[in-house]
């Protein structure tokens, strides 16, 4: 069985980069940390890092030990964070990941509430594209993710809060001086600007055979949220999104947003979580405090949605 204290003692090394400066944070003597070493390089039969002048450098094998030494003693730090207060006060470390959307829509609204309401909770929120934030879930990097079109996958915990109609958002001289609907055929014959091929695409729409075809007419694809704005109002092309993506830019009159149709395109935001990783009083709180100001954005029309019955 792996002993946590050298895994302790393995991740220091790593992060330094040397025994001395790991001896020297642990305030442990370096020949009992190179004894430690040794044993776990022993036990996985493999070097774990290469011994070098200046330091140590990881091998493919420190790698791939980091990540696990990484996720093991987090979930260790979170369970006795959670388990060691037996009045169940809501402490502790939580990471939300959000995509551009949900940050638009309920982002200052939830540290506000956190800030608010849960002192002892130590919240990190981080923005990403949409499909960026599954790695940093699968990494142990976050806690729980809104995220749109999530894959099918079981080591994944999701459940569906809301659906998004797409649209089809240009200035005038790219998309045409209507906000008539637009048809699937025609809007491929648009100059199209993408996010980048791969997890983040996805959060376009559900159906993958009509992203592929939208994929292969794309002039661009990018994975900055900014870029691809400056790019629509610049008329250099048009987007596939929502109308909160470009809420700024409609109410300005800048820029023009058409419903699709024959089919219409939607996209789900679901709420994921690590399904090996048990939720904590802290994240439970956070998930419950999302999911409440979600439907108050739905229902207040500051997001335009249709919430879904997850049952």
């Amino acid at each position: 069985m792996l002993d946590t204290r050298q895994l302790q003692y393995f991740t220091a090394i790593y992060e330094k980069g040397s025994l001395a400066q790991a001896s020297v944070q642990l305030r442990i003597a370096s020949s009992a940390l190179s004894h430690h070493l040794a044993q776990l390089e022993a036990r996985f039969g493999a070097p774990l890092f290469t011994r070098k002048p200046r330091g140590m450098e990881p091998t493919a094998s420190g790698h791939r030990l980091y990540d696990h030494a990484r996720s093991i003693l987090r979930l260790i730090e979170v369970a006795e964070t959670d388990m060691t207060d037996t009045s169940a006060l809501i402490s502790g470390p939580v990471s939300v990941g959000m995509s551009f959307s949900a940050v638009k829509a309920v982002g200052v609204a939830f540290v506000t509430k956190v800030v608010r309401d849960f002192p002892n909770v130590q919240l990190a929120l981080t923005e990403s594209l949409s499909g960026a934030a599954l790695p940093h879930l699968l990494a142990s990097d976050v806690d729980l993710a809104l995220v749109y079109n999530p894959p099918s996958d079981p080591i994944f915990h999701t459940e569906p809060v809301l659906e998004e109609k797409m649209v089809c958002i240009g200035r005038s001289d790219v998309v045409g001086d209507t906000e008539d609907p637009i048809d699937f055929d025609a809007l491929q014959d648009l100059p199209i600007i993408l996010l980048r091929q791969g997890l983040s695409a996805r959060a376009i729409m559900d159906d993958v055979t009509l992203l592929k075809k939208i994929e292969t007419r794309a002039i661009l694809q990018m994975n900055s949220v900014q870029a691809i704005a400056g790019s629509i109002e610049a008329g250099l092309g048009c987007v596939i999104g929502t109308r909160l993506f470009m809420q700024d830019q409609l109410a300005r009159g800048t820029v023009r947003a058409r419903p699709i149709r024959n089919p219409e395109l939607s996209r789900t935001l679901h709420l994921c979580r690590l399904a090996s990783r048990p939720p904590t009083f802290a994240s439970e709180a956070m998930r419950e405090t999302l999911l409440t100001l979600v439907r108050d954005a739905v229902e207040s029309g500051a997001w335009e949605a249709q919430l879904v019955d997850a049952g």
